[in-house]
């Protein structure tokens, strides 16, 4: 696919009134372009990566006075000439000038075109460009942080290294396809299966860290559940340190599902304030009932709450019994400890057998405890700070699909199965790997390798 060299344009800032907006414009001619409205130096004569005053003009009429820097080729985002026009944050003079451009030639912009032109171009790897996205949409520090790494290269670099290492090996494969009836070896079988493991190593953290990456760019669904006035509206007020749920004595306030965002050192958890659960005669408790069972069957973390006045521990046991599943990780919080008289606090600590965290979420006692235990629950602790983190799914099946054939690799090496059926292992594992950055293997790529090797015919 070879990039359009057509100028596009588009606002490169959000839509809406503000004291600047940036239109940008981007592919041949776009200087020349700009200079048909531009009162000013001659952006066409202009050095890259320097700013120009002057006025955008629509015949005679002027229509604001910005500011044009300019970027050639092939220093830009695009790694085309383009132009990036400052204006006052006007909708309607923005507007106007776009039009002004489209009228002189550029082309609206399709959404991530500049994106796509910078990867068509060689300015930035697929998995780079996919990292753009993830960074414009980063919406706490430790997002910010993995998507900025993985576009300075992030595992590319990696990958890229450790994929032409196993491309020499696969040219040497298919190599020896062609002196089958000889019955060579042109690829040492033990130099393959030492870098076979050696990518697997690395391919393993990376489709580990899944889990924790996903949890940064989406967050943690967290359902906050239990029986009817076991205190989950009040815990969930004060994790927010809002009063957002109403609260009272009543059983089956709680009607319907409240859902907020908490941040915990930058990690976001989707809290979900829940309707008790019980068996009810009211038919909208009962909606609400089944609305907490739906959220409870997709939650990835559950913080069952249970008043430890009125709970006894079989019916704790009875409630987890019935909501807890695979995949789902679950706090036990008993709140209301501050309702106990000492006596009966050491009792229950004593004799209840279950890992729990006491609470009182009234008096806000236990709450720091919880925030820890919520953010070990996500995985916080498992990841080293500059490890190399998955967050796209994309990246993720390709990771896994491509450690699955090169098991397959190894797995033929011990029985030993022909060059022809490693060969296409060792082609799958690179597609995939390929596919990651948006550089996939073909067949003008593996006769390359085996040209840069041998003279071939001599």
């Amino acid at each position: 696919m070879q990039p359009n060299q057509h100028p596009i344009v588009a606002l490169a800032t959000p839509a809406g009134i503000g004291a600047i907006g940036v239109i940008r414009i981007s592919g041949d001619g776009a200087l020349s372009l700009v200079d048909g409205i531009f009162k000013g130096k001659r952006l066409a004569e202009q050095a890259g990566h320097t700013a120009h005053f002057g006025t955008i003009l629509d015949g005679d009429i002027a229509i604001d006075e910005v500011l044009a820097t300019v970027f050639r080729s092939p220093r830009s985002y695009t790694g085309q000439d383009t132009v990036e026009i400052s204006c006052h944050g006007s909708p309607y003079i923005l507007q106007r000038v776009i039009e002004l451009l489209v009228a002189h030639g550029a082309q609206p912009a399709k959404a991530g075109e500049f994106t796509l032109r910078a990867f068509l171009n060689g300015k930035l790897d697929l998995a780079q460009a996919e990292a753009v996205a993830d960074l414009i949409a980063a919406e706490n520090e430790a997002m910010r942080r993995v998507a900025l790494q993985q576009m300075r290269h992030g595992f590319s670099e990696q990958l890229a290294d450790l994929r032409e290492q196993l491309l020499q090996f696969a040219a040497l494969i298919e190599l020896e396809l062609d002196f089958s009836t000889e019955d060579v070896e042109f690829a040492d079988r033990r130099q393959l299966q030492a870098l076979v493991e050696r990518l697997q190593a690395v391919l393993l953290p990376m489709i580990q860290s899944f889990r924790w990456g996903n949890v940064l760019k989406n967050g943690v669904a967290t359902v906050i559940a239990g029986r009817p006035n076991a205190g989950k509206s009040t815990l969930l007020n004060v994790l927010l340190n809002d009063n957002r749920a109403i609260v009272s004595d009543i059983p089956g306030t709680t009607r319907d599902t409240i859902e907020e965002i908490l941040y915990i050192d930058g990690i976001a958890f989707r809290l979900i304030d829940t309707a008790g659960i019980r068996q009810s005669t009211d038919a909208i408790e009962r909606i609400g009932v089944a609305r907490t069972l739906e959220k409870i069957a997709k939650a990835t973390l559950l913080v069952y709450v249970f008043d430890v006045t009125q709970m006894s521990l079989s019916e704790v046991e009875s409630d987890l019994g019935q909501w807890q599943r695979d995949g789902m990780t679950t706090i036990v919080v008993a709140n209301k400890m501050d309702c106990l008289a000492i006596n009966a606090y050491d009792h229950f600590s004593r004799h209840f057998p279950l890992s729990y965290l006491p609470i009182s979420a009234q008096t806000r006692s236990g709450i720091a405890p919880l925030r820890q235990a919520l953010l070990q629950a996500a995985g916080s602790n498992s990841i080293a700070p500059d490890s190399t983190l998955i967050t796209n799914i994309r990246h993720y099946e390709a990771l896994q699909k491509a450690h699955t054939a090169l098991n397959q690799v190894l797995g033929g090496m011990q029985q030993g199965k022909s060059s022809e059926l490693l060969a296409f292992d060792l082609r799958v594992a690179l597609d995939y790997l390929g596919q990651i950055t948006g550089k996939s293997i073909d067949s003008e790529e593996v006769l390359g390798a085996i040209f840069s090797r041998f003279c071939i015919g001599k």
